[in-house]
């Protein structure tokens, strides 16, 4: 069975719960491995390549955390979600829907929201220090409504919205039920006050997408639930990946040149193998894991924190320094297949992963065109917390300087 720490805990908040998780990483890093009671419950982390591969490539290990649950009253049970032959199904359908050749029909909406993000920028540029990572976070939510829906939210334009503020509060209440057991029974959370507030929320969520078109929350999971893990990384990731692009050359303002060279694929996959979109991966196992000399037991919780898997020294040297030559052809060709997972891998690995990347190119491109950036913080400075993704603590502090006069 397991070794490692054996502990039984009550975690407050979710952040202190990624920050748990990171601690016993480290501290058993040459192992690969630790096991942590939280409550009744058994939670065993995995963050090396060779170990995080029998889980996640095995058709046996598909079910997702038992904490997914709670995002089934807004997101259904759709294809982050939901298990067995509804997920195979669902997967199979989608597929074909994020080919490379489909998702450039959706480069028009990537811009004309960047324009809109770019022409809100405008107000802060040459007025010093800002956090721009709302401005990030609002325009990947119009984004992905408009792509994901058909609908215009404008949350850009209209920041106090109704429905703006409960995609925010909808994801703070998650994420509180999530590390509270008490809140886990319906009938108990139903008649509390944050049990009220999130049947609040799911209202305006949920009738937001019926108004006027006639468009059920039923027909829009089942047509576009494919990305429904995409927006709450996306905004994040485009964030993180400011913060770097930024600071990169030291403070030096980067030319059109610099430009064309930094926005490429490699200079992205650096970015998310530092600042992965979520905080971890879990699964639920059905049946009893073997894996080397530990046997995991059915029914306990597999967690896979990526954060600690990018860092690993054998695959990447120096891990704390940004350096997107590490993704360079030479440099990542005998590099283990699981060593590098943002967006998960095998079988439910995320579908819309081509889409994020190319949205992020698009309005990374756009922000670089019209402004001079420059960071204000050092990376430690951000402090990432893992809540349903990994967000900044303290922002993304940057100052713009506009290119044309």
């Amino acid at each position: 069975m397991i070794g490692g720490q054996l502990k039984c805990s009550i975690v407050k908040s979710f952040p202190e719960f990624y920050n748990t998780m990171i601690e016993y990483s480290e501290k058993w890093h040459e192992h690969g491995v630790f096991r942590l009671w939280v409550g009744t419950q058994l939670l065993v982390g995995f963050y090396k390549a060779e170990t995080v591969e029998v889980v996640l490539q095995s058709s046996r290990f598909l079910d997702k955390a038992t904490e997914y649950k709670f995002l089934h009253p807004w997101l259904g049970t759709g294809l982050l979600t939901s298990t067995g032959s509804k997920w195979h199904s669902r997967r199979k359908l989608l597929t074909p829907s994020f080919h490379f050749k489909i998702l450039n029909d959706f480069v028009g909406v990537f811009q004309d929201q960047a324009q809109t993000m770019v022409k809100r920028l405008d107000s802060m540029a040459d007025r010093g220090t800002f956090n721009i990572f709302s401005y990030i976070t609002l325009c990947a939510l119009d984004i992905i409504c408009e792509t994901a829906m058909g609908k215009t939210v404008d949350a850009q334009g209209n920041t106090d919205s109704e429905y703006v503020k409960c995609v925010y509060k909808i994801a703070e209440l998650i994420l509180k039920r999530q590390r509270t057991p008490w809140y886990g029974p319906d009938f108990l959370y139903n008649t509390i006050g944050d049990g009220k507030e999130h049947a609040h929320c799911l209202k305006v969520l949920h009738g937001f997408t019926e108004k006027d078109s006639g468009m059920t929350m039923e027909n829009v999971l089942s047509s576009h639930e494919s990305n429904e893990d995409a927006y709450m990384s996306r905004k994040n990731r485009l964030a993180f990946l400011d913060m770097l692009l930024y600071a990169k050359q030291d403070g030096k303002p980067m030319s059109f040149a610099d430009i064309r060279e930094e926005v490429d694929t490699f200079m992205f996959e650096e970015a998310l193998r530092i600042f992965p979109p979520v905080p971890f991966f879990g699964r639920s196992l059905t049946e009893d894991c073997k894996i080397g000399k530990y046997t995991v037991p059915k029914g306990s919780t597999v967690v896979i924190p990526p954060v600690s898997l990018h860092k690993d020294p054998r695959y990447f040297p120096d891990p704390e320094k940004f350096d997107p030559d590490r993704f360079l052809p030479e440099n990542s060709r005998k590099r283990h297949p699981y060593a590098y997972i943002p967006f998960s891998a095998g079988p439910r690995n995320c579908i819309g992963q081509k889409f994020a990347l190319l949205e992020e190119k698009a309005v990374i491109s756009t922000i670089l065109r019209k402004f001079t950036v420059i960071s204000k913080q050092k990376r430690e400075e951000l402090c990432p917390i893992g809540e349903l993704i990994l967000r900044p603590e303290n922002g993304i502090l940057v100052e713009l300087h506009s290119r044309l006069k």
